[in-house]
């Protein structure tokens, strides 16, 4: 749980007052097209971004940032909006979870959803893919 005022104060208003005061000031940012894992889900924290782009040489792993997030920040992925490659799945949702991260926003696709499911850990994404409980290794 964060103590810093501006957090709080925005965690009382809802989406549409949000994008409302956004457009009166004629700022753009909506995230069309993403949109919760389970409708109840909510989030409020600050954004610690990452932009995805080729792999460089050489190559990291894909959540070689997580360690940096600190608790009650929201973790944004900027992947192009991709379906066709994940950037989040269940050992990432574990290792957020467990240091108690907010939640996860991903322009594109994540994977292995059940496990966020059953934690109750905010994911927010283009589409995802879900495995049974079952499926787990």
């Amino acid at each position: 749980m964060t103590n810093d005022e501006n957090i709080l104060r925005a965690s009382k208003l809802d989406t549409t007052a949000l994008s409302d005061a956004m457009d009166r000031l004629g700022i753009g940012g909506q995230c069309l097209g993403i949109k919760p894992l389970n409708p109840s889900f909510r989030l409020t924290g600050r954004a610690f971004t990452i932009l995805y782009g080729p792999s460089g040489m050489p190559s990291g792993t894909v959540g070689d940032y997580i360690d940096d997030v600190e608790p009650g920040g929201v973790v944004v992925l900027d992947n192009g909006g991709r379906e066709n490659a994940t950037v989040w799945g269940d050992i990432l949702t574990m290792v957020a979870h467990t240091r108690k991260v907010a939640g996860t926003v991903i322009d594109g696709a994540c994977r292995d959803v059940a496990l966020a499911l059953e934690l109750g850990y905010p994911i927010f994404s283009r589409s995802f893919s879900m495995r049974t409980g079952k499926d787990r290794v």
